[in-house]
């Protein structure tokens, strides 16, 4: 049977009664690892330490762990763990809460200067979004910006639409609900009452219904002893009688709930007395399993799934598009049907307007006509001044129509609407069809791999390795002195390093310019301390003769990550000058800031140096992240991308280049693991990017 790897929305109504348990626990410090897994320390006055995870990856989960359980800290934090700990410092947990029936939980936390909630979106691609006390999002791992809602830095957050809560259902609109299927019972349960596949196979099992029954061969009585089992699942759940289990079969894991249930009757369970400590011990040990599955085989299962996942959702998409573009086209047609009464609302709302009257004075002018009786007045349902839109009832649906439009001009607006929408499903079915060919692909590759076709010697690798192609990448770590710092290697292997922050310049002069080096920075303000090094730290110091492409490389290196990006520019000046006409003493009566310098002497200019980098990932000899000027980086590495001044935020790009990394390995565990996006961010200027299109 297939692991469980997301948590429900009954395991949710479970959960949050025993997280609320720790209410007053003082947040320490916030941790994240990856783009999708998010680790809060807190210490309870009771408890101690108590570790609460929260991962909306593949795997999506929210739980609090043993400490053996809680992976290492990882290095440097990104932008949104930094974000984190300025607001949580210190702060209490106020508790937590699910919304509605959905897979969505908000962690209210409360500090003297100001209030926080982190909403962990346990659905879809996942989401962690932190607002503030009027919910407007502060930043969050996903920016989601659709149709029906919006998750974006400086917005309101906006929940999704609501759902029927299957634990508080009447019996009338629980037989409304069936009524209106057209499919299974057991199906009918899973998305019309939102229990999900597993809890809507219980509901049957529990009635002892056949799940398979057509809704139209349904009867009256078992409809009834689907709702009254439906009830006593909802009693455990409400009224607090869990019972945790672990359950597993032949293979191992199979799932966790919060109440035993007749479906796994034939499996092998374990029981808790608290659900958190199943989730935590169930979770630990998926992720032990598959880390010792990854050190020895491909991750095509996962990779599998995860396509299986995009092509529903595809698929769902063209459901979706249909019934769009189906609904835009009815609704200009009956513009048309009803000609006469759009005609004369308006013309009515449109001779207002040009007679200097105020949207306020029309609405209550409708509203009289609808005292009235009058057929018009009473189809408007509603005005949209900001917008210039007014909503008329056409019997079967609600039409928007522009108010300065005439009557046909809104009925081609709308086909053109459904024309639209029907674009988008055929750019859907193209991406459904790339979709499965992958899948195809992935599955042959799986069976060559399991029947030994694939290479997999990793002590006697081929001259020209494919590494995209490769099922599996062996990582190969080394840790070096300058990897604090900005850096990378020229193309001649020459070293460069810059400081990224006033304490790393201050360093960079004191400690690391030596004699033979060159120093470089820009006439912008706000640019890196770099050095282009002829010896390392331990080496004696020695004068070289650099080649005019490391001394470019460089200047390069030293514009990209200046101010100069930051403005959106694409070239400005850099110089260079040797190691002994960089001083730290100042002129007489002069001061200098920390991490700044005196220049003495001549300066050789670097005029109109263009900026630019690029972010790779080497396979051989070390699996790393590089980042630099593309005339050194794309040889060096196996993959990389090139990007410019553009629109996206730092860590935004950090993430499609995470992104497009995995698109490009086949071995996605192993960009995971060597390429995450805040070792990425590591490597791109502070500022807005894009990629360089090839």
């Amino acid at each position: 049977m297939d692991q469980k790897r997301e948590l429900t929305s009954i395991d949710l109504a479970a959960l949050v009664g025993e997280l609320n348990e720790y209410e007053g626990a003082k947040v320490d410090k916030a941790y994240l690892y990856g783009e999708d897994f998010l680790r809060l320390k807190l210490r309870d006055f009771d408890r101690g330490r108590v570790e609460l995870l929260i991962e909306v990856g593949d795997v999506k989960r929210a739980h609090v762990a043993v400490p053996e359980h809680v992976p290492d800290a990882p290095g440097r934090p990104p932008d949104f763990a930094k974000m984190l700990r300025n607001r949580l410092s210190g702060a209490d947990f106020a508790g937590v809460s699910q919304y509605e029936f959905d897979r969505i939980l908000s962690f209210e936390f409360e500090r003297e200067d100001q209030n926080t909630t982190l909403i962990a979106e346990l659905f879809g691609e996942g989401n962690v979004a932190a607002c503030d006390e009027t919910r407007h999002v502060i930043d969050s791992l996903e920016t989601v910006r659709l149709k029906s809602r919006t998750v974006a830095p400086g917005s309101r957050y906006q929940f999704p639409d609501s759902r029927v809560n299957p634990l508080e259902v009447t019996e009338e609109q629980f037989s409304a609900l069936m009524a209106e299927s057209d499919t299974d019972l057991v199906r009918t349960l899973a998305t019309q009452l939102n229990l999900g596949g597993l809890y809507a196979e219980e509901v049957c099992s529990r009635a002892g219904v056949e799940k398979t029954i057509e809704i139209e061969d349904a009867n009256e009585e078992e409809f009834d002893r689907l709702y009254d089992a439906l009830s006593r699942l909802a009693a455990e759940v409400t009224e607090k009688r869990f019972d945790p289990r672990i359950y597993r079969d032949e293979d191992g894991l199979v799932d966790v709930t919060p109440i035993a249930l007749k479906e796994h009757a034939a499996l092998e369970s374990e029981s808790y007395e608290r659900f958190n400590e199943a989730l935590d011990d169930y979770f630990f040990e998926l992720d032990t399993s598959e880390d010792e599955e990854t050190d020895t085989s491909p991750e095509f299962d996962e990779e599998i799934e995860r396509k299986k996942r995009i092509i529903d959702q595809q698929e769902g998409a063209i459901e979706g598009f249909e019934q769009q573009a189906a609904e835009e086209r009815e609704r200009a047609e009956l513009v048309y049907a009803n000609y006469g009464t759009v005609d004369e609302v308006l013309t009515t709302v449109r001779n207002a307007l040009e007679e200097g009257r105020s949207w306020e004075e029309i609405e209550a002018t409708f509203e009289q006509g609808k005292e009235q009786g009058i057929d018009a007045a009473e189809r408007v349902s509603g005005f949209d001044p900001e917008n210039g839109m007014m909503s008329v009832d056409l019997d079967e649906a609600t039409v928007s129509l522009e108010v300065r439009s005439g009557v046909e001009k809104n009925a081609d607006r709308l086909y053109t609407e459904a024309k639209r929408i029907e674009e988008k499903k055929a750019g859907a079915e193209e991406a459904i069809a790339e979709t499965r060919e992958e899948l195809d692909a992935l599955r042959e590759r799986k069976r060559q791999w399991e029947e030994g076709d694939a290479e997999d010697d990793e002590d006697e690798e081929p001259e020209n390795v494919d590494w995209l192609a490769r099922a599996s990448i062996p990582v190969r770590k080394s840790e070096e002195w300058y990897e604090d710092f900005r850096w990378f290697h020229t193309s001649d292997d020459f070293l460069v390093i810059g400081g990224r922050n006033a304490d790393q310049n201050e360093d960079l002069v004191k400690k690391y310019l030596d004699r033979g080096d060159l120093f470089f920075h820009t006439q912008a303000h706000g640019g890196p301390v770099t050095v282009l090094k002829a010896t390392g730290p331990s080496e004696p110091a020695k004068d070289v003769e650099f080649p005019e492409s490391s001394i470019h490389e460089a200047a390069q290196f030293a514009v990209s990550y200046s101010s100069v990006w930051k403005e959106g520019r694409f070239a400005d000046d850099a110089y260079s000058v040797d190691p002994d006409q960089v001083s730290k003493t100042p002129e007489s009566g002069e001061y200098i800031e920390k991490g700044g310098f005196v220049i003495r002497g001549d300066r050789t200019y670097h005029r109109d140096t263009e900026v630019g980098i690029a972010v790779g990932i080497t396979c051989e000899p070390t699996t790393r992240v590089i980042g630099g000027p593309p005339s050194a980086i794309v040889p060096r590495a196996e993959t990389a991308i090139e990007v410019e001044p553009g629109r996206y935020a730092q860590n935004d790009m950090a993430k499609m280049l995470y992104r497009e990394f995995r698109e490009r390995f086949n071995d996605t565990a192993f960009v995971r693991k060597v390429a995450s996006p805040d070792l990425i961010q590591e490597f791109l200027p502070a500022g807005g990017s894009r990629i360089v299109e090839e």
